[in-house]
């Protein structure tokens, strides 16, 4: 799998109208022989988050964006789920409160980022300053317009530092969101999912659709690079995912620390 295939490189245009969300390699393999791929991906992960937490010099950011129902409680679940606890942790971004408004918007996302040896993601993310609040006009042009500027500064802030940041917008078709809210209705177990503000916000899909096009060609660069996954197929996107993480963790060449002196000779009786 060329993973390559679903990064956005830095300066290119991004028009998400022209982006598949149901990837022609979806046909070409079976969904048993993917998820049997997934299994093994996932036990590689375990062991790369295990060295990252042991030795505890990298720090990892994962961003997780999509539209609503796009999927990203299902990643955390599918793909992280197994992961020690102790080393990862999930940040979830919701309203601003009251508190949070009275600072600067990175404040809040400045104060969950990862210390050394952890993995954190972002459920929804900083992003949500030029997305949600561009499209409901809670902040006018110039400000949202400034705010990639003050983001990929953030980023590089960051990666300067030590930590190494994944973005991953999960693509999903106008088409499939409808399945999706459906299901949401038709099952009265997850009627707690589902909130009437989700079908205002699905009739303003053209406007996030460029937003979040915007929000992508302006900020993946390449310390901190978005990757576009298609996501119709719940089982390919967590799969592309896996492999996305598991070639980054790879790449940080991690070690165990070295055994303390005299180590060899303890004995445990």
């Amino acid at each position: 799998m060329k993973t390559d295939n679903y990064l956005v490189r830095p300066g290119s245009a991004v028009d998400l109208a022209r982006v598949p969300t149901d990837h022609p390699e979806i046909h070409k393999n079976d969904k048993g022989a993917a998820l049997t791929k997934l299994a093994t991906l996932t036990g590689r992960l375990v062991e790369l988050q295990n060295l990252l937490f042991a030795q505890g010099k990298h720090r990892v950011l994962v961003v997780l964006q999509a539209t609503d129902t796009g999927g990203k409680d299902g990643v955390i679940r599918g793909v992280f789920g197994p992961l020690n606890p102790q080393g990862v942790r999930v940040a979830t971004f919701k309203a601003p409160t009251e508190a949070e408004l009275a600072h600067d918007y990175l404040r809040r996302a400045h104060m969950r980022v990862p210390v050394d040896g952890e993995v954190v993601i972002f459920n929804r993310s900083h992003y949500e300053a030029v997305l949600i609040e561009r499209v409901q006009e809670l902040v006018t042009e110039q400000q949202w317009r400034a705010r990639y500027d003050h983001i990929r500064n953030f980023e590089r802030l960051l990666t300067d530092e030590g930590t190494t940041i994944v973005k991953l917008f999960l693509h999903i078709s106008k088409d499939e969101q409808r399945r999706r809210l459906q299901a949401r209705l038709d099952d009265p177990t997850k009627h707690w999912k589902f909130r009437a503000g989700d079908l205002l916000e699905r009739e303003k899909w053209d406007e996030y659709q460029t937003a979040y096009a915007n929000a992508i060609a302006e900020t993946s660069t390449e310390n901190a690079p978005w990757y576009v996954i298609p996501s119709d197929q719940k089982w390919f996107r967590n799969l592309v995912i896996a492999r996305i993480v598991v070639d980054t963790l790879e790449s940080l060449a991690m070690a165990y620390p070295p055994d303390p002196e005299g180590l060899d000779r303890i004995v445990v009786t």
